[in-house]
């Protein structure tokens, strides 16, 4: 039996508190009596919080999310081979062990192609928690009804892109005073709302469930919006690089904030900010898609999109409550128990019985985003020379102490 006491915390309520872990296994919080045999560990005044679940990542990258106080990865079904067969969910799920939990998440289609439904029933048993569509949208409407019908009868969410393809093939950039600088190809803000419209439309007439992985327009934000006001069982997310970032970030055809949906207007910006302080958005990922140098080190419109965004994510978050635009405990809404009802664990909040995956949070300490210094495989990150502060300064998967 192992069994452990963090002492002296700051709970994200801002309270005063302590946790006791017993087996891997939160035990209570706040113990009135607490066993003479507990191990003590002084939090001195950190925060103690839920490890971050970061839904809708292309790569194992342990490193990476160890340092960004990571403990639990649902893997998109195409960061390599799709995850389209029971026996790749089931490798993908034994990839972290034994210190990271893999939730993979099953491809809806065959290959990805968007045409063809894959075994979602047999991959849900092989340990698949969710269904994607992957990094673009399903073109053909029947073949997502069929979709999202059939995740719902499995009670699985559907995760889905949000671009219309007839708008963004061969685009790089957002219609916008920029990309009409640079010369890129670009598409306007509104394929990602009338994919929306589309997919909304669906999900009214099948009553399935839906997650948008991420939405990062104006107009994209209220079609969702209004769809929860109807009652339809709506979620979205979004990364910090479109919280912080706007097209600007591409100028001098910086590469790294080469990103899919691309960076969007000052307006939708600050749509986004509003979206996350009104509960719109649900959930704050990381985006985690780490491209080495022979996909970023090209030409503006022949590089690959993706940032390498684990280590940044909880420094960005903790920057949206500096800002005033959200509070700790929604933060780690975002972070951790969304995730986690989103994909069906017990997991993401301090609640006694649940899993003991913590993290202690020094917030005030000051750091400079290094793209050359990075724990992840790769540092294309849009921040890089950035300075942010706060970090995670412990991690603990399952009460097993990782950093």
């Amino acid at each position: 039996m192992t069994m452990f006491l963090i002492d002296n915390a700051r709970l994200l309520g801002g309270e005063r508190g302590r946790l006791l872990i017993q087996d891997g296994v939160i035990a209570a919080l706040d113990p009135a009596d607490v066993p003479a045999a507990a191990e003590r560990i002084d939090a001195r005044g950190q925060w103690l919080a839920p490890g971050i679940i970061d839904l809708g990542v292309f790569a194992t990258d342990k490193p990476a999310f160890h340092f960004g106080g990571i403990s639990r990865a649902a893997l998109m079904p195409d960061g390599g081979h799709p995850l389209d067969h029971p026996g790749m969910v089931e490798r993908a799920a034994k990839g972290g062990k034994p210190d990271l939990w893999v939730h993979p998440i099953a491809a809806a289609t065959k290959g990805l192609a968007g045409k063809e439904l894959a075994e979602i029933a047999l991959m849900k048993g092989a340990g698949a928690r969710a269904v994607a569509t992957g990094r673009a949208r399903i073109a053909d409407a029947g073949t997502m009804r069929r979709v999202l019908s059939y995740a719902a009868a499995l009670d699985l969410v559907v995760i889905a892109h949000a671009e219309d393809e007839g708008l963004t093939a061969g685009a790089v950039a957002t219609d916008g005073e920029m990309a009409t600088r640079l010369g890129l190809a670009s598409a306007p803000a509104i394929a990602e709302a009338m994919a929306i419209a589309r997919d909304l439309m669906l999900v009214e007439e099948t009553g399935a469930p839906i997650h948008f992985r991420q939405v990062t327009t104006a107009r994209g934000l209220e079609l969702v919006r209004d769809a929860k006001a109807k009652g339809l069982p709506v979620t979205c997310g979004i990364t910090p690089a479109h919280l912080f970032l706007s097209d600007t970030a591409i100028g001098d055809f910086r590469t790294f904030a080469r990103l899919s949906p691309p960076l969007r207007s000052e307006d939708d910006r600050h749509a986004c900010l509003a979206a996350i302080k009104d509960g719109t958005i649900d959930v704050l990922a990381s985006g985690h898609d780490p491209r080495g140098p022979e996909d970023k080190r090209l030409p503006f419109a022949e590089a690959q999109p993706g940032m390498a965004g684990a280590e940044t994510l909880l420094a960005m978050g903790l920057q949206l409550v500096r800002d005033g635009h959200i509070t700790p405990a929604r933060l780690f809404d975002l972070l951790a128990a969304n995730p986690a009802r989103l994909l069906g664990l017990d997991a993401g909040r301090l609640e006694a019985g649940l899993d003991a995956d913590l993290i202690l949070i020094d917030e005030g300490t000051p750091w400079q985003v290094d793209a050359k210094k990075m724990a992840a495989w790769a540092g294309n990150t849009p921040f890089d020379g950035m300075p942010v502060q706060g970090r995670a300064t412990a991690l603990w998967k399952g009460g097993q102490r990782i950093r």
